[in-house]
C-alpha cells in the first residue's frame, strides 16, 4: 500500500480546500442574482397582499406596476426625501433608530440618571447624559429616519397608501406592510411575516385568519394617536382600536402591536398633513 508524506498531504488538503472555496464562491455569485430577484418578487407580493391584490411570482411584477403608482421616502417630519427610493430603505437600520429613541427619552423622562442606566445606554448609543445633550440626539436620529410609502391606485380610482413595518418576535424579527384607506385612519389591509416564530402558535401571524381581523380597524381616535392593541381575547371590549391576540402566541402578538405602534407613529407628520 502506497503511503503518503505528511507534507503532501497538507498540501493536497490546503489544495483542495482553496478549490472548493473557490467553487463555492462562484456558485455564491452566480446565484446571487437570482436570490435577489427572489427577494425583490416577495416584497412586491407582500405590498400587494396589503392590499388585497393576490399575486404569484410569475405575475408579481405585472401586478405591481399596475397597481403600486407611486411611492415615497419621508423624513421625521413628513416632508419628502428626494432622490430616494422606497424600496432601497434598510428597514433593519430605520428599526434600530426607533429602539435608540426610545431608549434616549426614557433617559428624559428620568430625574436622576442613574449610574447603571448611563452604561446600559452607551450600548445603545446615549453617550450624552444631560438633557440637553439627550435632546440633541433624539432629534439627530429622527433628522436620519427615512419613512417608505407606496401608494395603490385599484380599477375604481380608489387610492391605497402602504407602509411597511418591522419589529421584535418572540425569537426573531417580525415584519409587513400595513395599507390605509385615503382617510390616512382606516386599515384597509395588513400582511406580517415573521423569521422563526413558534409554528401554530406565534408563526400564525401570517396566516389570513388572523390578518383579516386587521381590516377596518383605526388608528386615530379623534385627534390622538392609538394605533392597534392586539391583546388575550376576553380581557378587553372589542373596539376599533383592538384585535385579538393568537392562543398561545401573546408575545408575538404583543410583538405585532408594539411594531405597529413604534412604526407607524413616525408618519403621524404624514398623516396629518394627508388628513388637511
Amino acid at each position: 500500500m502506497k503511503s503518503f508524506s505528511n507534507r503532501y498531504i497538507y498540501i493536497f488538503s490546503a489544495t483542495m480546500v482553496v478549490i472548493v472555496a473557490t467553487l463555492l464562491a462562484f456558485i455564491s455569485l452566480q446565484l446571487k442574482p437570482a436570490q435577489e430577484r427572489n427577494i425583490l418578487t416577495e416584497k412586491m407580493q407582500n405590498i400587494l397582499a396589503s392590499v388585497r391584490v393576490q399575486s404569484t411570482t410569475s405575475n408579481a411584477q405585472d401586478l405591481f406596476d399596475k397597481y403600486i403608482t407611486g411611492s415615497i421616502v419621508l423624513n421625521n417630519e413628513g416632508k419628502i426625501l428626494e432622490n430616494t427610493d422606497a424600496f432601497d430603505v434598510d428597514l433593519v437600520a430605520q428599526v434600530s433608530k426607533i429602539e435608540k429613541t426610545k431608549q434616549l427619552k426614557s433617559l428624559l423622562a428620568e430625574r436622576r440618571v442613574s449610574p447603571f442606566k448611563q452604561f446600559i445606554a452607551s450600548f445603545g448609543g446615549a453617550k450624552e447624559t444631560d438633557r440637553q445633550g439627550i435632546q440633541s440626539q433624539i432629534s439627530a436620529i429622527g433628522g436620519e429616519r427615512q419613512l417608505p410609502v407606496y401608494i395603490c391606485t385599484k380599477e375604481d380610482s380608489s387610492v391605497y397608501y402602504i407602509f411597511p413595518v418591522r419589529g421584535k418576535g418572540l425569537w426573531g424579527p417580525v415584519w409587513g406592510y400595513i395599507s390605509l384607506e385615503a382617510d390616512m385612519n382606516t386599515i384597509y389591509g395588513a400582511v406580517f411575516d415573521h423569521k422563526s416564530e413558534t409554528p401554530g402558535l406565534g408563526a400564525e401571524i401570517n396566516q389570513e385568519w388572523f390578518q383579516v381581523n386587521f381590516r377596518g380597524k383605526k388608528l386615530f381616535d379623534g385627534a390622538s394617536f392609538r394605533s392597534i392593541e392586539v391583546a388575550k381575547k376576553g380581557t378587553v371590549e372589542p373596539s376599533p382600536f383592538t384585535v385579538d391576540a393568537i392562543s398561545g402566541g401573546t408575545i408575538t402578538s404583543k410583538g405585532v402591536e408594539a411594531m405597529l405602534y413604534d412604526c407607524l407613529e413616525g408618519y403621524i407628520p404624514y398623516f396629518e398633513t394627508q388628513k388637511n
